[in-house]
């Protein structure tokens, strides 16, 4: 593996600054992110994670993270969808086998294709009916990031028995599951029977493409399962739910950092003393100095903690069939730890940049309040009480969670 972090991390960078020129209107168009996407592809990002022999990149996810955070910075909505792209596409090395990995792994990175998802655990299955190629795909997932934007979807599904007319008692193709078991797959976005609501109108991250999708009987080949989820997965394919959760912890710091450095700009450009104050220049205020000092000490602290835990990621996924549970678990409360501690300070930041802007940043032109909507609306995915609690027990009594997808 050829190690070009500082490279790809200098391509998010020139990612960010060219997302960054008109984030305010595309954040108010609410449209579909196909421009966005396009940009994502010819810098070569969705092919980062994807090893070299693939035709991929083959870096690991210390920079897969730090490109979320850097593109987060600027457009969160976007960030959002290059982070989950990751860890969907990432499912082919830690849940797939070789044919799979092969053959979807070089797809990928041929033609830059980006992963969506429709995986939400929280609502009915998706099901699953055994036909004699493979699958029939059917039901419908309120929340699909990325996947009316993308070219795959990754879903999970509960396998039925075949029915009537779909070829029942002929589950004989390879890969074919049994009844009640869940499976991973990949679904290529132009398959039959797919159905976008492209009903995403929520406060925050309205460019994520994270809108309601239906599948009725899309065809799933045997060949485009990527494995099963259950009882028998192995650590290293239950790695799925810290690097998700490490993604979040990147998304939110990177939005708190862009947030901070708006609001140093306007401050420079555009603040004046305040007038009780006695001072002559903006940069002599002393609470402004304060409250700027304070979150730049934040940030930086929370930053430490991302890359700590973004190396943890890297060190775990690079031992493969040898990671064991034991292991496991602690990267899953080194994540924790990040979910924390980036939840409450981006939310924090993001809601008092304006106390450092004043009054006149609320205009709707800067529009500042993207930053606080963004981090507001998806520090909403899942409590982040249970991360406090998950690493609060693993203090007192050393108890590492269990594998599930929030977990």
């Amino acid at each position: 593996m050829t190690d070009n972090h500082e490279e790809w991390v200098a391509r998010a960078r020139e990612v960010a600054a060219a997302l960054a020129v008109d984030a305010v209107e595309r954040d108010r168009a609410n449209a579909e992110p196909s421009a966005e996407v396009k940009l994502l592809k010819s810098a070569g990002l969705p092919a980062l994670l994807i090893p070299e022999d693939l035709g991929g990149a083959g870096q690991t996810w210390r920079t897969a993270l730090a490109v979320v955070r850097q593109i987060a910075a600027a457009d969160g909505s976007v960030a959002q969808l290059i982070g989950y792209h990751y860890v969907n596409a990432a499912n082919l090395w830690l849940a797939g086998g070789a044919p799979v990995q092969r053959r979807l792994g070089r797809l990928t990175a041929r033609n830059q294709y980006l992963w969506g998802d429709a995986v939400n655990p929280v609502e009915p299955d998706l099901a699953l009916t055994i036909t004699r190629t493979g699958y029939l795909l059917n039901g419908r997932k309120t929340f699909a990031t990325g996947a009316s934007s993308g070219d795959w979807i990754a879903v999970t599904g509960r396998v039925e028995s075949a029915g009537a007319g779909a070829g029942a008692g002929a589950g004989a193709g390879a890969g074919a599951g049994h009844g009640g078991e869940h499976l991973l797959a990949a679904v290529p976005v132009t398959a039959p029977g797919i159905t976008f609501g492209r009903d995403w109108d929520n406060l925050g991250q309205r460019l994520s493409a994270s809108g309601s999708v239906t599948f009725t009987n899309t065809p799933v080949p045997a060949q485009d399962v990527i494995g099963p989820l259950g009882p028998d997965v192995t650590p290293l394919a239950s790695a799925i739910t810290p690097a998700i959760q490490a993604v979040f912890g990147h998304l939110y710091l990177g939005i708190a950092e862009g947030a901070l450095q708006a609001a140093r700009t306007y401050t420079l450009s555009s603040s004046r003393p305040w007038v009780l104050g006695g001072r002559d220049s903006v940069t002599d205020e002393p609470y402004l100095l304060a409250q700027y000092g304070d979150f730049d000490a934040r940030l930086a602290a929370v930053g430490a903690l991302a890359d700590r835990a973004a190396a943890a990621l890297a060190a775990a996924v690079g031992r493969g069939s040898a990671l064991t549970w034991a292991e496991r678990g602690e990267l899953a409360i080194e994540v924790a730890r990040l979910k924390v501690v980036a939840t409450d300070a981006a939310l924090d930041v993001t809601a008092k940049v304006f106390e450092l802007t004043g009054a006149r940043s609320t205009a709707s032109r800067h529009g500042f309040d993207r930053f606080w909507r963004n981090v507001r609306t998806h520090t909403l995915h899942d409590p982040v009480a249970y991360k406090r609690r998950e690493v609060g027990l693993h203090y007192l009594t050393g108890q590492t969670p269990d594998f599930t997808l929030y977990t």
